[in-house]
Order: C-alpha cells, then sequence, then structure tokens
C-alpha cells in the first residue's frame, strides 16, 4: 500500500496528510499545494485519509453535537468514544453521511474513512477544517467563515449568515474599488501574533470560490453584511463586535478549554478591532460607501 506524506503550514500552523492508495492513484488535491511546508517541524495534528469503506459508527459512540441548521447545509456530526472522538459527515444534511473521521481524545490523530472515491476530497477538506480549528482555539487564531478582500495592504472582512451576500460584497470591491484583490472567500484564519497585531492569512478552503492564496494582511475592518433597501454603514459597539465574531468563527465550546481559548482570542480582537455593520443592496454605490468609510480610517 502506498502513502503520500506531506506537512502544510495555514497561518504558521502546522498539519500533515498521510493520503494512502491501494492500487489507484490518488493525490493531495491541489487547493493544499501553496501551502506545502518545506522544511521540517511538528504538526498540530495528522490525518490519514484514502481508505474507500463502509462504515458504521461505534456502538459506544454518544452523541454531543448534532447538524442543526438549515436544510442543504453540510452534516456535521459528533460523538463521544471510550478512546476519543467520532465524526460523520456529508455534503447536505438531508442526505446520510458520507465519511467518518475517527480521531483520538486530544485531536491530533485522525483515520478518515470515506463510502465513495467521489467523496474523499470533501471529507479531507471538512476533516482538515475541523481538526484546525480545534487545535488552533488555544493558540490566539480563529478560522472563520468570511469573505475577504485586501485593499492598500489591509484586509476586509465581510461577515454573514450564509446566502446574506459575503461573496456579492467582495466581488463588488473587486469591481468598483481600484487595487482591490480577494484574499479568501469562505473560510481564512485570522491569528493574533506576538507583536500584538491581527492578520488575516488566507487557506486552503475558499468554498465555492477557488481562491488558495498563501498570504496575508493586517486586519482592517470586519462588516457584517445585512440585506437592506438603502446603503448605510454604522460602527458597532465593542458587545457587538464579541457577538458577530463569536458567531461567524468555527470551534467546540462544549470542552472547556477550547471555549476558554476562543473566548480570549475573540474578546482580544473585538478589543483591538474596528467593526462595522453595512446595511445594503448588492450593488456598486454599496461597496464604494463602505470602502470610503474603511479605507481611510
Amino acid at each position: 500500500m502506498d502513502r503520500i506524506i506531506k506537512d502544510y503550514l495555514v497561518a504558521g500552523h502546522r498539519f500533515t496528510f498521510e493520503l494512502v492508495s491501494s492500487g489507484q492513484a490518488r493525490k493531495i488535491p491541489d487547493n493544499y499545494a501553496p501551502f506545502e511546508a518545506l522544511d521540517d517541524g511538528d504538526s498540530l495534528f495528522r490525518i490519514s485519509a484514502g481508505y474507500i469503506c463502509p462504515f458504521e459508527r461505534p456502538a459506544n459512540a454518544e452523541e454531543v453535537y448534532a447538524d442543526v441548521s438549515e436544510p442543504g447545509e453540510p452534516l456535521i456530526g459528533l460523538y463521544s468514544t471510550e478512546d476519543g472522538w467520532w465524526i460523520e459527515m456529508a455534503p447536505v444534511n438531508t442526505v446520510p453521511p458520507v465519511a467518518s473521521l475517527r480521531v483520538n481524545k486530544d485531536f491530533t490523530t485522525g483515520t478518515l474513512i470515506c463510502s465513495t472515491e467521489s467523496m474523499l476530497r470533501f471529507a479531507l477538506d471538512n476533516s482538515a477544517m475541523l481538526l484546525f480549528a480545534f487545535k488552533t482555539a488555544c493558540l490566539d487564531t480563529l478560522e472563520m467563515h468570511s469573505s475577504v478582500t485586501v485593499k492598500d495592504g489591509k484586509a476586509y472582512m465581510f461577515l454573514a449568515a450564509s446566502g446574506t451576500g459575503k461573496s456579492t460584497h467582495s466581488r463588488m470591491w473587486l469591481e468598483n474599488v481600484p487595487g482591490s484583490t480577494l484574499l479568501n472567500d469562505d473560510n481564512p484564519i485570522v491569528r493574533i501574533l506576538d507583536d500584538g497585531t491581527v492578520r488575516v492569512f488566507g487557506s486552503p478552503w475558499s468554498g465555492k470560490t477557488p481562491c488558495y492564496r498563501n498570504e496575508s494582511a493586517e486586519l482592517g475592518a470586519m462588516v457584517l453584511i445585512r440585506r437592506s433597501r438603502e446603503n448605510k454603514i454604522s460602527p458597532l459597539s465593542i458587545p457587538e463586535a464579541y457577538g458577530i465574531i463569536y458567531s461567524s468563527s468555527s470551534g467546540f465550546r462544549p470542552i472547556e478549554e477550547m471555549a476558554d481559548g476562543l473566548h480570549s482570542t475573540i474578546s482580544a480582537i473585538a478589543l483591538k478591532s474596528c467593526c462595522h455593520v453595512l446595511d445594503c443592496r448588492p450593488d456598486a454605490e454599496a461597496a464604494k460607501i463602505c470602502s470610503e468609510a474603511l479605507c481611510k480610517q
């Protein structure tokens, strides 16, 4: 049985993939290539993937978290077992699980099993995003649900519920705000550095938009996008900023240590950052109003 083992660095955090191949050529998906680590170092976690076979939930598994989102969203189910954790996943929550990840107690080692070959990339991406969020929760790092544009060396993060218009607003910036570029369109990483600055990093995970840039920029502002018939931008209070960052960040709150780490990081970012709410239409004027308010600060 052949194995491909590679390390990756995302926002300065290292993890390892071990891709197993038995008679059928496989490769690690191309979205990870820009993040390949060429030096040695210790990994936060390791995922062994490529096992294509049926799976069955352990008899002793106890449900810890079950997906309760709207129909059409991905399915994630988390269960505790005697020796660790069992995670089930599917592209949408209206179909049965298509993959499972068996993880040890401290989330450092996982074995990924898929029911079909076509689900391998989906399962690998979701497994990596989950373990990345879990293992960096206490490392001044947030994995966030956001679309990010960069202008004049500053990153502007657009936050909202799925389907509300984050990607559309980023596109309006790219089309109407000269010098704007897209850093990530779904899952950027935010990290507080040792000198106290907050930076936004690209990641291998960018939703439906293939934007996998191993780049970063200092955080300029976070903006909550809300649909409206008029375009208007207003600053948020620190408690309001905490709330939108909390709701847009990934993590596992039932584990006290992770919850404390997330709270510490979110609090620090809310205190340090410029946060606004943009009530807007999906048009060029919204992007111009937003950029004029933020980029001059």
